[in-house]
């Protein structure tokens, strides 16, 4: 008859010997295998959701500066308003508030300036 992996007056289990830690690095080393043959379809996958997006996000551009435009003013008014209640905003706020208005207005004005200085960090 064999013997039990756990008996009622042992502590010692299989589990409690590592078997469940190295059963878990198993089932990850089967997954990474098994799906080994999927894994160069990924960057196509993301370079076509990439093409897509790229093509949808013109149209839509006026919209989401003014989007981006009435989200700003919104801040401004809740920063204003925290003011008028003597809440001083935190001074992180305060900065993410005005570095994002930038964003905004260089968007806005300068679209060369800002596409040019997003081609060159992604050339890196």
């Amino acid at each position: 008859m064999p013997e039990p992996l756990h008996s009622p007056g042992t502590t010692d289990s299989v589990w409690s010997r590592g078997a469940g830690t190295l059963a878990s690095f198993a089932a990850v080393e089967s997954v990474l295998a098994a799906s080994s043959c999927c894994l160069p379809v990924l960057p196509f996958m993301t370079a076509a959701g990439l093409a897509g997006g790229s093509a949808l996000l013109p149209a839509a551009k006026p919209y989401l500066l003014a989007g981006a435009v009435l989200l700003i003013a919104f801040g401004f008014s809740q920063a204003r308003r925290a003011r008028n209640c003597r809440r001083q905003p935190s001074l992180i706020s305060s900065v993410l508030l005005w570095v994002s208005a930038g964003f905004v207005f260089l968007s806005i004005f300068l679209p060369q300036v800002m596409a040019n200085a997003a081609a060159h960090l992604l050339a890196r």
